[in-house]
């Protein structure tokens, strides 16, 4: 059960490094007595990539240390520009050995205490804050079932044991599917082996019955239940509404964030950000400058009842998108 841990993140140059700030700050400001380290991998430059990843503003990289937070570096030699979101598999090689972690995506703002998750890592999940965004169901072509069984037999993985037999056969939550936003475990080295294995092989060699899907960006989505699946996992191995709800936000965006987000999420972000120091270095990000710093959020934050969102995320990025406040 949970006790002392890894918290890790990605950094790198562009968006994720002003996001890193946001995900300190209220993890500082929310984890006053964390007893673990709080790990942002940084991948390096290489022949994969076609520029240089690293954090390319220095006054990020002094601000993320100054609170707290350490930078290591990695090496991903196995995805690079091509898939940059290969960085939180190829990224968990940063971290130590058989020492529990617990991963985040960079656009995370805490609400609450994470000591507060009673995590099993003997027994890892991820984030089920998701929609059917994979497999596309083609017309005469492989189901639901199909298509993921075919990835399972490809890595010897019991199939049956996956399933979430209270929902109807063919309908896309029946099969186990995460959002990547978040996961644990009790040893990166080994979940990150499994992980880099699974990814590869499937975009190397695909089953036939998948030949024809989109894996760019659902290729970590893909292999991640593969992943937990074989670690012993499953859904729900913590209990719902801490992670993605009143400890955690993964806002994607910061105009979702404003559209979508409680009271209480907005009230955090606005008060994390507002020291000078903190100020000064993420004004330069414009989502920052324009939504917290200019007021613009509240702005989007007015077109929205958070009580009768829309169903679908995409309408609301078309609804702020039409008033021209979508800024990432």
């Amino acid at each position: 059960m949970a006790g002392e841990y890894n918290v890790f993140a990605i950094v790198q140059g562009g968006r994720l490094q002003y996001e890193a700030i946001i995900f300190t700050a209220s993890f500082r400001q929310k984890n006053p007595n964390f007893k673990g380290r709080l790990i942002f991998g940084e991948p390096q430059p290489g022949a994969r990539w076609d520029h240089d990843p690293r954090i390319n503003d220095p006054e990020v990289r002094h601000l993320l240390q100054d609170l707290g937070a350490e930078i290591v570096p990695f090496t991903n030699g196995v995805f690079g520009s091509d898939y940059p979101n290969g960085n939180k598999i190829i990224g968990l090689t940063a971290l130590p050995e058989n020492e529990p972690f617990v991963f985040f995506d960079t656009d995370t703002l805490f609400t609450g205490r994470l000591n507060a998750v009673p995590f099993d890592f003997d027994r890892p999940t991820a984030s089920m804050n998701r929609e059917g965004t994979w497999p596309e169901v083609e017309l005469y072509g492989p189901g639901y079932g199909d298509m993921w069984k075919s990835l399972y037999d490809k890595f010897d993985l019991d199939f049956e044991t996956s399933l979430d037999l209270s929902q109807p056969d063919e309908y896309w939550q029946r099969y186990l599917y995460f959002n990547a936003g978040w996961f644990f475990y009790k040893d990166p080295a080994k979940f990150a082996t499994y992980f880099t294995h699974y990814a590869t092989e499937i975009m190397r060699d695909p089953p036939w019955q998948i030949e024809t899907q989109v894996m760019d960006p659902w290729l970590d989505q893909v292999a991640l239940p593969l992943v937990i699946h074989k670690l012993g996992g499953a859904r729900d191995t913590i209990p719902r509404g801490l992670l993605d709800g009143e400890i955690t936000n993964h806002y994607r965006y910061l105009p979702l964030l404003y559209a979508m987000g409680t009271d209480e999420a907005v009230e955090t972000l606005e008060k994390v950000v507002s020291p000078n120091p903190i100020k000064k270095v993420l004004k330069k990000y414009e989502p920052a400058r324009r939504l917290i710093y200019q007021g613009k959020g509240e702005q989007v934050r007015a077109m929205f009842d958070r009580d009768n969102l829309p169903r679908k995320e995409q309408a609301i990025r078309q609804q702020i998108k039409k008033a021209r406040m979508w800024w990432r």
